[in-house]
């Protein structure tokens, strides 16, 4: 067996997931693995999540592959490139190493200089298989759509892959290769209920500025919905899990498919309590009723602020009361309402900050997020921004999370902003419940006042 896939996002070197605890696997890794399996190519899969580096490359020197796969994303790049240049050495007899992930596209030179011989760009199935075919019978690499590599000195990018038209085509996810039990037994003990994960859709049509589609296109592409039933009811069946998450971008996005999804669950005795991520305009009564009969519990909701006029410049095409409303009535419906928040974006104001702040008092979403904008390269937010940056770490030591630009405001600024916001709305929530806690209240209010404070002497 020549053909390794592993990845290098390591749980106990991660501080804030280990608060979180809510590990889910690489699907990706495990969909590339799964179609090479369908083309008869035996492959290993080293899933490093709940292991150690050091774990890691024992297991790959026990199986002395000569190709290794790794997959790289925003998060875990820096470690990503310290594993190419451990195993670019020749106490593992410098095996060729694939990169692939969504920061892939707009980094190829970044990634070529630290070793990795070849980038898959886009979908990795048909490329990872053609290419590994290539290497193994030494053929001519120019012959392979929609990877970079180099040749004297000199990267090379050969022609874009039509991407998979019928996504039914796929096997499913090589799931057997991994620690599934360790997923399951962590959500467990951590959270009371296990949770696992499925994709029943590639690519998002919609546009929004400051969102990667490196890997999937702005496109939509679906799997057929008895088969995501098939699949629900598969893990229902081997794992037990009490919760799937779909991965999806936006999960009602056709209510032909929905409809479908819905039918086929019921039929096939698959349900299995779920939730998903959608844009308010794609829900209305008869999708909530629909969801919540399939077994949805909790549904996310994009708004990204509570200001129309940065939902525009995000070119999110929404309505923030519509959102509010949808937000609302999924409550209203007894499923679990979540919600995303930037602050920092290009343009805001303490006034669309105070915005935001009545949007999610008003929307009362049961779960919100709140992190502050950043570029992403390849994204219309980072094209925008590129000559205003102010800050850009060294790549390879560095995240795009760290890059800063030119804001209204300074950047801490808008972590004094993330406090206020939160303890604005804790303090409106708390101030409404039935058996209050008045020391809570206080503690609420005096944060949110400070945080507002300091808002203003950063400015």
């Amino acid at each position: 067996m020549s053909i390794l896939f592993t990845h290098a996002y390591y749980l106990s070197s991660d501080p804030k997931e280990q608060k979180i605890m809510k590990p889910y696997p690489p699907l990706g890794l495990l969909y590339v693995s799964a179609y090479l399996l369908s083309k008869n190519i035996p492959n290993h899969v080293f899933d490093s999540t709940f292991y150690s580096q050091q774990e890691q490359l024992a297991f790959i020197r026990k199986k002395k592959p000569e190709v290794v796969c790794i997959y790289t994303n925003l998060m875990t790049k820096i470690e990503v490139v310290k594993l190419i240049k451990i195993l670019k050495t020749a106490e593992f007899n410098f095996p060729k190493i694939i990169l692939g992930g969504p920061d892939i596209t707009f980094n190829l030179d970044n990634y070529l200089k630290t070793g990795a011989d070849f980038l898959v760009i886009g979908e990795g199935e048909e490329t990872t298989f053609e290419l590994y075919q290539a290497i193994i019978n030494e053929l001519d690499f120019s012959s392979v759509n929609g990877i970079a590599y180099l040749e004297n000195g000199i990267a090379i990018k050969t022609p874009a892959r039509t991407k998979f038209r019928e996504l039914d085509d796929l096997p499913l996810p090589n799931r057997d290769a991994i620690p599934n039990e360790k997923y399951l037994d962590t959500w467990k003990k951590n959270h009371g209920e296990s949770s696992m994960t499925i994709s029943t859709q590639r690519g998002c049509p919609y546009t929004c500025k400051w969102c990667s589609t490196a890997v999937y296109g702005q496109s939509y592409r679906r799997r057929p919905a008895h088969l995501v039933a098939q699949e629900m009811k598969m893990l229902k069946d081997k794992y037990n899990p009490d919760a799937i998450w779909f991965v999806d971008d936006v999960f009602t996005i056709s209510h032909k498919w929905l409809t479908a999804f819905h039918e086929e669950v019921v039929k096939q005795n698959a349900q299995i309590r779920f939730e998903c991520i959608t844009r308010a305009e794609r829900l209305n009564e008869e999708i909530l009723k629909l969801l919540h009969e399939a077994g949805c519990f909790r549904i996310w909701i994009g708004a990204e602020s509570g200001s129309q006029k940065i939902i525009d410049a995000m070119d999110r095409r929404v309505d923030v009361n519509h959102v509010k409303k949808m937000i609302q009535d999924t409550n209203a419906m007894g499923i679990e309402t979540g919600t995303f928040i930037m602050v920092g974006y290009p343009g805001e104001t303490q006034e669309d900050i105070s915005e935001t702040i009545q949007y999610l008092k008003d929307a009362n979403p049961t779960h919100y997020t709140i992190t502050i904008a950043y570029p992403i390269k390849g994204t219309s937010l980072y094209d925008e921004i590129e000559n205003d940056i102010t800050i850009k770490p060294d790549w390879e030591t560095s995240t795009d999370r760290e890059i800063d630009f030119k804001r209204n405001y300074s950047r801490k600024y808008y972590d004094y902003a993330v406090k206020k916001v939160v303890n604005e709305v804790e303090f409106h929530r708390e101030s409404n419940k039935q058996n209050k806690n008045p020391l809570k209240i206080l503690k609420l209010k005096t944060k949110s006042v400070l945080a507002g404070a300091l808002m203003s002497i950063s400015k």
